[in-house]
Protein backbone atom coordinates (compact mmCIF):
# COMPACT_ATOMS: atom_id res chain seq x y z
CA UNK A 1 0.00 0.00 0.00
CA UNK A 2 2.93 2.36 0.63
CA UNK A 3 3.98 2.01 -3.01
CA UNK A 4 0.44 2.85 -4.13
CA UNK A 5 0.40 5.93 -1.93
CA UNK A 6 3.73 7.10 -3.31
CA UNK A 7 2.52 6.62 -6.86
CA UNK A 8 -0.57 8.73 -6.24
CA UNK A 9 1.32 11.45 -4.43
CA UNK A 10 3.46 11.97 -7.52
CA UNK A 11 0.49 12.27 -9.88
CA UNK A 12 -1.76 15.24 -10.52
CA UNK A 13 -5.25 13.85 -10.10
CA UNK A 14 -8.58 15.01 -8.73
CA UNK A 15 -7.76 13.02 -5.60
CA UNK A 16 -4.37 14.61 -4.99
CA UNK A 17 -5.14 18.26 -5.79
CA UNK A 18 -7.46 20.95 -4.43
CA UNK A 19 -10.24 21.04 -3.51
CA UNK A 20 -10.45 17.27 -2.82
CA UNK A 21 -7.02 16.63 -1.28
CA UNK A 22 -7.20 19.27 1.51
CA UNK A 23 -10.85 18.39 2.14
CA UNK A 24 -9.99 14.73 2.67
CA UNK A 25 -7.08 15.63 4.93
CA UNK A 26 -9.44 17.69 7.08
CA UNK A 27 -12.09 14.96 7.17
CA UNK A 28 -9.60 12.24 8.11
CA UNK A 29 -8.24 14.48 10.88
CA UNK A 30 -11.77 15.02 12.19
CA UNK A 31 -12.39 11.26 12.08
CA UNK A 32 -9.20 10.66 14.07
CA UNK A 33 -10.30 13.23 16.64
CA UNK A 34 -13.70 11.53 16.94
CA UNK A 35 -12.23 8.15 17.93
CA UNK A 36 -12.86 8.71 21.67
CA UNK A 37 -16.54 9.45 20.95
CA UNK A 38 -16.75 6.33 18.81
CA UNK A 39 -15.29 4.20 21.61
CA UNK A 40 -17.63 5.83 24.13
CA UNK A 41 -20.64 4.73 22.06
CA UNK A 42 -19.66 1.14 22.78
CA UNK A 43 -18.68 1.63 26.42
CA UNK A 44 -21.70 -0.17 27.88
CA UNK A 45 -21.51 -3.12 25.45
CA UNK A 46 -19.44 -6.24 25.92
CA UNK A 47 -17.38 -7.50 23.00
CA UNK A 48 -19.83 -10.36 22.57
CA UNK A 49 -22.77 -7.97 22.45
CA UNK A 50 -20.99 -5.75 19.94
CA UNK A 51 -20.33 -8.78 17.73
CA UNK A 52 -23.97 -9.87 18.04
CA UNK A 53 -25.24 -6.46 16.97
CA UNK A 54 -22.81 -6.34 14.05
CA UNK A 55 -24.10 -9.69 12.75
CA UNK A 56 -27.81 -9.22 13.49
CA UNK A 57 -30.14 -8.36 10.59
CA UNK A 58 -32.56 -6.62 12.94
CA UNK A 59 -30.74 -5.28 16.01
CA UNK A 60 -27.93 -3.64 14.04
CA UNK A 61 -30.08 -0.49 13.94
CA UNK A 62 -29.37 0.05 17.64
CA UNK A 63 -25.65 -0.12 16.95
CA UNK A 64 -25.71 2.42 14.13
CA UNK A 65 -27.98 4.81 16.02
CA UNK A 66 -25.30 4.93 18.69
CA UNK A 67 -22.88 6.05 15.99
CA UNK A 68 -25.11 8.50 14.14
CA UNK A 69 -23.01 11.54 15.08
CA UNK A 70 -19.54 10.13 14.43
CA UNK A 71 -17.80 9.39 11.12
CA UNK A 72 -17.20 5.77 10.19
CA UNK A 73 -14.65 6.25 7.44
CA UNK A 74 -12.59 3.83 5.44
CA UNK A 75 -8.89 4.07 6.25
CA UNK A 76 -6.64 6.37 4.26
CA UNK A 77 -5.12 3.31 2.58
CA UNK A 78 -8.54 1.85 1.73
CA UNK A 79 -9.60 5.16 0.22
CA UNK A 80 -6.56 5.18 -2.05
CA UNK A 81 -7.28 1.57 -3.00
CA UNK A 82 -10.84 2.48 -3.98
CA UNK A 83 -9.59 5.29 -6.20
CA UNK A 84 -7.00 3.04 -7.87
CA UNK A 85 -9.46 0.20 -8.49
CA UNK A 86 -12.04 2.55 -9.99
CA UNK A 87 -9.43 4.20 -12.18
CA UNK A 88 -7.83 0.91 -13.17
CA UNK A 89 -11.06 -0.68 -14.36
CA UNK A 90 -12.21 2.52 -16.09
CA UNK A 91 -15.31 2.62 -13.90
CA UNK A 92 -18.25 4.69 -15.11
CA UNK A 93 -20.94 3.24 -12.81
CA UNK A 94 -20.38 2.61 -9.10
CA UNK A 95 -22.70 1.63 -6.23
CA UNK A 96 -21.81 2.28 -2.60
CA UNK A 97 -23.58 0.92 0.48
CA UNK A 98 -22.90 3.20 3.43
CA UNK A 99 -21.73 6.75 2.71
CA UNK A 100 -21.41 7.95 6.33
CA UNK A 101 -19.79 11.42 6.05
CA UNK A 102 -18.75 10.79 2.44
CA UNK A 103 -15.01 10.05 2.70
CA UNK A 104 -15.16 6.88 0.62
CA UNK A 105 -17.65 8.58 -1.69
CA UNK A 106 -15.17 11.36 -2.39
CA UNK A 107 -12.48 8.86 -3.38
CA UNK A 108 -14.82 7.04 -5.76
CA UNK A 109 -16.26 10.20 -7.27
CA UNK A 110 -12.75 11.57 -7.82
CA UNK A 111 -11.98 8.42 -9.82
CA UNK A 112 -15.10 8.93 -11.93
CA UNK A 113 -14.06 12.53 -12.62
CA UNK A 114 -10.63 11.38 -13.78
CA UNK A 115 -12.21 8.60 -15.87
CA UNK A 116 -14.15 11.22 -17.79
CA UNK A 117 -17.42 11.08 -15.86
CA UNK A 118 -20.00 8.57 -14.74
CA UNK A 119 -22.56 7.88 -12.04
CA UNK A 120 -22.08 6.94 -8.41
CA UNK A 121 -25.14 5.81 -6.49
CA UNK A 122 -24.51 5.88 -2.76
CA UNK A 123 -26.78 5.17 0.19
CA UNK A 124 -26.99 6.37 3.77
CA UNK A 125 -29.54 5.44 6.44
CA UNK A 126 -28.94 8.32 8.88
CA UNK A 127 -30.35 11.68 7.64
CA UNK A 128 -27.74 13.75 9.52
CA UNK A 129 -24.91 11.78 7.95
CA UNK A 130 -26.47 12.06 4.50
CA UNK A 131 -26.60 15.84 4.93
CA UNK A 132 -22.93 15.95 5.94
CA UNK A 133 -21.96 13.77 2.97
CA UNK A 134 -23.79 16.11 0.58
CA UNK A 135 -21.95 19.10 2.06
CA UNK A 136 -18.60 17.40 1.59
CA UNK A 137 -19.35 16.38 -1.99
CA UNK A 138 -20.31 19.94 -2.79
CA UNK A 139 -17.12 21.22 -1.18
CA UNK A 140 -15.13 18.79 -3.28
CA UNK A 141 -16.87 19.83 -6.49
CA UNK A 142 -18.13 16.29 -7.10
CA UNK A 143 -21.87 16.52 -6.44
CA UNK A 144 -22.72 16.27 -10.14
CA UNK A 145 -21.37 12.71 -10.25
CA UNK A 146 -23.17 11.40 -7.17
CA UNK A 147 -26.75 10.41 -6.41
CA UNK A 148 -27.16 9.99 -2.66
CA UNK A 149 -30.18 7.87 -1.76
CA UNK A 150 -31.31 8.32 1.82
CA UNK A 151 -32.96 5.44 3.70
CA UNK A 152 -32.82 1.66 3.91
CA UNK A 153 -30.48 0.45 1.16
CA UNK A 154 -32.57 -2.68 0.65
CA UNK A 155 -35.30 -0.32 -0.53
CA UNK A 156 -33.29 2.48 -2.16
CA UNK A 157 -31.30 -0.01 -4.25
CA UNK A 158 -34.38 -1.95 -5.32
CA UNK A 159 -34.77 -0.09 -8.64
CA UNK A 160 -33.23 2.42 -11.06
CA UNK A 161 -29.77 0.90 -11.06
CA UNK A 162 -27.30 1.16 -13.96
CA UNK A 163 -27.51 -1.59 -16.54
CA UNK A 164 -23.94 -2.52 -15.68
CA UNK A 165 -22.02 -1.83 -12.48
CA UNK A 166 -18.23 -1.61 -12.53
CA UNK A 167 -17.54 -1.42 -8.80
CA UNK A 168 -19.52 -2.09 -5.63
CA UNK A 169 -18.41 -0.86 -2.21
CA UNK A 170 -19.98 -2.46 0.86
CA UNK A 171 -19.36 -0.36 3.96
CA UNK A 172 -22.67 -0.22 5.83
CA UNK A 173 -24.35 -2.65 8.23
CA UNK A 174 -22.26 -5.80 7.90
CA UNK A 175 -25.21 -8.16 8.37
CA UNK A 176 -26.78 -6.76 5.19
CA UNK A 177 -23.81 -7.40 2.90
CA UNK A 178 -25.31 -10.58 1.36
CA UNK A 179 -28.67 -8.87 0.82
CA UNK A 180 -27.18 -5.77 -0.80
CA UNK A 181 -25.04 -7.96 -3.04
CA UNK A 182 -28.19 -9.86 -4.00
CA UNK A 183 -29.86 -6.58 -4.99
CA UNK A 184 -27.15 -5.57 -7.46
CA UNK A 185 -25.55 -8.88 -8.44
CA UNK A 186 -27.31 -9.23 -11.79
CA UNK A 187 -25.91 -5.82 -12.85
CA UNK A 188 -22.27 -6.54 -11.99
CA UNK A 189 -20.31 -6.82 -15.21
CA UNK A 190 -17.70 -9.55 -15.63
CA UNK A 191 -14.55 -8.15 -14.07
CA UNK A 192 -16.43 -5.84 -11.69
CA UNK A 193 -14.75 -5.26 -8.33
CA UNK A 194 -16.53 -5.72 -5.01
CA UNK A 195 -14.84 -4.16 -1.99
CA UNK A 196 -16.24 -5.13 1.42
CA UNK A 197 -14.96 -3.30 4.48
CA UNK A 198 -14.77 -5.29 7.74
CA UNK A 199 -16.32 -8.28 5.98
CA UNK A 200 -15.15 -10.62 8.75
CA UNK A 201 -18.31 -9.51 10.58
CA UNK A 202 -20.42 -11.04 7.77
CA UNK A 203 -19.57 -14.75 7.51
CA UNK A 204 -22.49 -15.41 5.15
CA UNK A 205 -21.11 -12.81 2.75
CA UNK A 206 -17.61 -14.29 2.89
CA UNK A 207 -18.95 -17.78 2.23
CA UNK A 208 -20.74 -16.47 -0.84
CA UNK A 209 -17.90 -14.57 -2.49
CA UNK A 210 -15.26 -17.15 -1.59
CA UNK A 211 -17.14 -19.90 -3.39
CA UNK A 212 -16.03 -20.11 -7.05
CA UNK A 213 -19.37 -21.78 -7.79
CA UNK A 214 -21.07 -18.46 -7.03
CA UNK A 215 -19.08 -16.67 -9.74
CA UNK A 216 -16.48 -14.77 -7.72
CA UNK A 217 -12.78 -14.79 -7.07
CA UNK A 218 -12.10 -13.31 -3.65
CA UNK A 219 -9.17 -12.66 -1.32
CA UNK A 220 -8.64 -10.86 2.00
CA UNK A 221 -6.75 -7.62 1.36
CA UNK A 222 -4.82 -5.74 4.02
CA UNK A 223 -6.23 -5.93 7.54
CA UNK A 224 -9.89 -5.20 7.04
CA UNK A 225 -10.97 -5.60 3.40
CA UNK A 226 -12.32 -8.45 1.29
CA UNK A 227 -11.56 -7.78 -2.38
CA UNK A 228 -13.58 -9.76 -4.91
CA UNK A 229 -14.01 -9.80 -8.66
CA UNK A 230 -17.10 -10.94 -10.55
CA UNK A 231 -16.11 -13.71 -12.95
CA UNK A 232 -19.18 -13.86 -15.12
Amino acid sequence: MNALNSLLENCMTTLTTAPVAPLLERLFAQADAALPATRAAFADLSEDEQARLMRSKTDYLDLYRRLKDVPLPVSREAGRLLYLLARGCGARSIVEFGASFGISTLHLAAALRDNGGGRLITTEFEPAKAARAREHLAAGGLSDLVELREGDALETLREDLPQTIDLLLLDGAKALYPDVLERVESRLRPGAFIVADNADHSPDYLARVRSPARGYLSVPFAADIELSVRLG
